[in-house]
């Protein structure tokens, strides 16, 4: 291909196309072999997939790949799936624009084949990060294409499993009273906050909701406008917020951070590697709590470009060695009480983090309580206590969560956890970009064959009964063999080549 046709944007019907021929020639949607289900005149699904954000997206197309049929529930309007287009505030994703994320090997499934196919490889060469509502533009094209199964509307309530085989899943349709869908297996592709939601401090306990907000809440920063805003922390999000805030007029944004200055350096990047993508999962106990450990307290800083857009404005302010001790109210102002002085603020933004608390997910209550977590697994060495890694789940290799206690929960291991608490057990394999084919591939194939396990007994009797011909028999004839071997070899002569007769001794 020459440079100037590379060049030359083909459209996404033409990538479409090579898209299909692709699914075509490598087989991807294999033909359906798991015998259809259904209790008490109620069809079971195979696989339910609780959220159909990127992670969903991927484990939906990679149990395709499997001839396993999954049905995604999402509680967002179409278009709205995940934190992209909602909470996300970022100009720019982070990861480098190469990465290949969800697309599971297909080169025109990716974001850059998606990208040159509207504006073409000088565009492609042109892009420094890949601004974040082209991302959700991608995954939108990526759900279509893919042809996912996806249910608007539709929130799930609570999850049960049960010890016949089946997870009763209790799902509201746009606020409606909620109906039981029944499924064999279900996955949490629940995003970042997926077993729990925003961490926040305790000193925040006595303040008025309406004058404070977390970084991932939905929030109109328009409204910020004029106010003095205090962000509390310094990282990805504590940017995108402050950065939003100053964009949207407000008259000061002070960001206070605990630790004496910024961290620099992405350790996890520098993990990034195909070794420990695949070789986590099979790490000996001590070594994933130590690297995940050493990440966590290494922190990973704000993107270049987000900080910048921060800094470039004569009224933002970086606040180092500034522990939070209280916030109060005092008459109009929200006082922050620091180690470093008093701060009076008209709105806090939080951006704290979030926290493995199952309290805040209340659809998981059946359950939450019987998960056997890593702190019941292992114990770190003095110095290493990290409270995200205690409180992870301790999974299966197929991302299942597995009971405190045998027999206390039956039908748990039938609920496969591929969001971010996984990463201790797993690694970053089941929300991030980078690795999320791998994860999902992961999952699709452990699924598989755990559907085949469960189900042996009626493979088995499949095979026996198969009975589809590969010949007819009368593609040969018989010969007539006498004839075909040497004199006296016969089945009728013996051992000296003499010829015998069954009756010469009657």
């Amino acid at each position: 291909m020459s440079t100037s046709q590379s060049q030359t944007p083909i459209g996404l019907a033409a990538l479409e196309q090579r898209l299909a021929h692709d699914l075509l020639t490598l087989n991807w949607r294999a033909r359906a072999w798991i015998a259809p289900r259904s209790h008490a005149g109620q069809p079971v699904h195979d696989v339910l997939i609780i959220g159909a954000g990127q992670a969903g997206l991927a484990a939906s197309m990679a149990l395709a790949q499997q001839g396993i049929a999954a049905v995604l529930l999402d509680r967002a309007p179409i278009d709205l799936e995940g934190p992209w287009a909602t909470t996300a505030r970022m100009e720019t994703l982070r990861s480098p624009k190469e990465l290949t994320g969800p697309a599971l090997g297909l080169p025109s499934l990716t974001f850059r084949a998606w990208f040159e196919a509207q504006w073409g490889d000088a565009a492609w060469q042109a892009l420094d990060k890949i601004p974040r509502m082209q991302w959700m533009d991608y995954l939108r094209w990526y759900r279509r294409v893919t042809q996912a199964d996806v249910r608007n509307g539709h929130a799930v309530t609570a999850v049960r499993p049960r010890g016949d085989g089946l997870v009763e899943v209790d799902v509201s349709v746009s606020g409606a009273p909620g109906t039981t869908w029944l499924a064999r297996r279900v996955v949490l592709a629940t995003g970042r906050d997926g077993l729990g939601g925003p961490q926040i401090p305790a000193f925040m306990q006595d303040v008025e909701r309406k004058r404070w907000a977390h970084s991932s809440d939905m929030l109109d920063y328009e409204r910020l406008r004029g106010l003095r805003v205090g962000v509390i922390g310094v990282g990805s999000s504590a940017m995108d917020s402050a950065g939003t805030a100053l964009e949207c007029g407000a008259a000061s944004v002070d960001l206070i951070a605990r630790r004496s200055e910024m961290p620099r350096i992405n350790k996890s990047k520098g993990s990034g590697v195909p070794g420990l993508t695949q070789g986590h999962a099979d790490l000996p106990d001590a070594w994933k709590w130590r690297i995940r450990h050493y990440i966590n307290a290494q922190q990973v800083p704000p993107p270049q470009g987000s900080t910048l857009r921060v800094s470039r404005h004569p009224n933002a302010f970086f606040h180092f060695g500034c522990a939070v001790q209280s916030v109060r109210a005092q008459g109009a102002d929200l006082q922050v009480s620091t180690t470093q002085g008093v701060f009076a603020f008209d709105f806090l933004i939080l951006a704290t983090g979030f926290e493995i608390n199952w309290a805040r997910k209340p659809e998981f209550a059946a359950f939450a309580g019987q998960v056997r977590t890593w702190g019941q697994r292992y114990q770190p060495p003095p110095g290493d206590e990290d409270r995200e890694l205690s409180d992870s789940p301790d999974l299966g290799p197929v991302f299942e969560f597995q009971p405190s206690a045998p027999g206390a929960c039956p039908g748990l291991e039938r609920i496969h956890c591929f969001c971010y608490p996984a990463a201790l057990s797993h690694g970053t394999v089941s929300g991030d970009i980078p690795a999320i084919s791998d994860g999902a591939r992961r999952l699709a194939t452990g699924l598989a064959s755990l559907f085949y396990r469960d189900d042996v007994e009626h493979h088995f009797a499949t095979l026996q009964a198969y009975a589809e011909p590969e010949l007819t028999g009368d593609e040969w004839t018989p010969a007539h063999t006498p004839s075909r071997v040497l004199p006296g070899t016969g089945p009728h002569s013996d051992s000296t080549g003499a010829a015998t007769h069954p009756h010469e001794n009657a």
